[in-house]
C-alpha cells in the first residue's frame, strides 16, 4: 500500500511526537505487481517550515514514478546516519553495535571451547599415528641391516673375499658393511649408511654374534650375526622393540 503525504497527514505525524524528524527525498522508479482494484492519482503539497512537494502516481501494472519521502528519522547524534522509524535517540544504533560485538565475543569463546575439545580428542590419535610410523621405520631399518649382513655372508661364502675363521663369514661390525671390502680391486659395499634408531634416535644398535644366545643383551664381539633395537619401549602389538 502506498501512502501520499498531505498537509493533514503531516499534522497527524506531529501529534505522534516523533523527535528529530527529517524526511529525506528519495526518488523511486520501478515496476511492481499490484493485486486488488482501484487507481490512485493525486498530488500533495504543503508549504511552511517543512515544505513537502511531490507526486505519486500508480497506474496499471503498478509503475511508480515521482518523488516521495523515505520513512526514516535523522538523529543529529548519529552524525548523519539514518535511524529506522521508531528510534527515539542516536544511542539506539550505538546500543545495537554493542549487542552485535557482544554476540561476536560469545561466539568466539564458544568456538575456542569447541576447538579445544576437538584438539584434545585428536591428540591421542596423532600420537598413535606418530608411534605407528616410527614402528614402520624400525622394522624397515632392521630388515635393511639384516639383509646387508646376509649379502656379506653370501659373498664371503662364495669366496669373494677372505674373513676370519671365528667370524663364520659374518661381518665384524656394521661399519664394515658401509665401508665395504676390496674385491678384485673394487670396493664392494653392502649398506649405504647405518640407520638411526627411530626409538632411541641414535645409531647405536644392539648386536649379537653366532656365539651369543638369541635373547642375549651382551655382544661377544666375534662377528655381527644379528642386530636389534636398544629401546626398552613396547610396541602397539604389546611386544618389546628389543625383540623385533
Amino acid at each position: 500500500m502506498i501512502s501520499l503525504l498531505t498537509a493533514n497527514t503531516f499534522d497527524d505525524l506531529k501529534e505522534h511526537s516523533f523527535s528529530r524528524v527529517a524526511y529525506v527525498p528519495t526518488e523511486m522508479k520501478g515496476k511492481g505487481e499490484m493485486k486488488g482494484t482501484g487507481e490512485v492519482k493525486g498530488t500533495g503539497e504543503m508549504k511552511g517550515t517543512g515544505e513537502v512537494k511531490g507526486t505519486g502516481e500508480v497506474k496499471g501494472t503498478g509503475e511508480v514514478k515521482g518523488t516521495g519521502f523515505s520513512p526514516y528519522i535523522r538523529d543529529p547524534k548519529d552524525r548523519g546516519a539514518l535511524a529506522p522509524e521508531g528510534s527515539s535517540s542516536g544511542d539506539s544504533v550505538f546500543a545495537r553495535g554493542l549487542n552485535e560485538r557482544g554476540l561476536t565475543l560469545i561466539e568466539l569463546i564458544v568456538t575456542c571451547f569447541i576447538l579445544t575439545i576437538l584438539a584434545s580428542a585428536a591428540l591421542p590419535l596423532v600420537r598413535f599415528q606418530v608411534k605407528r610410523q616410527q614402528e614402520r621405520e624400525l622394522r624397515f631399518d632392521l630388515w635393511e641391516m639384516r639383509d646387508a649382513i646376509d649379502k656379506y655372508k653370501d659373498a664371503a661364502d662364495r669366496g669373494a673375499f677372505q674373513t676370519k675363521v671365528e667370524s663364520q663369514n659374518y661381518p665384524p661390525d656394521l661399519e664394515t658393511l658401509v665401508n665395504g671390502v676390496d674385491v678384485q680391486g673394487k670396493k664392494l659395499k653392502f649398506l649405504r649408511k647405518i640407520p638411526i634408531d627411530p626409538m632411541t634416535h641414535q645409531t647405536d644398535w644392539g648386536m649379537r654374534s653366532m656365539q651369543d644366545d638369541p635373547d642375549s643383551d651382551s655382544f661377544g664381539g666375534q662377528s655381527v650375526f644379528d642386530v636389534y633395537s636398544k629401546s626398552q619401549g613396547t610396541g602397539l602389538d604389546g611386544t618389546k622393540y628389543s625383540t623385533w
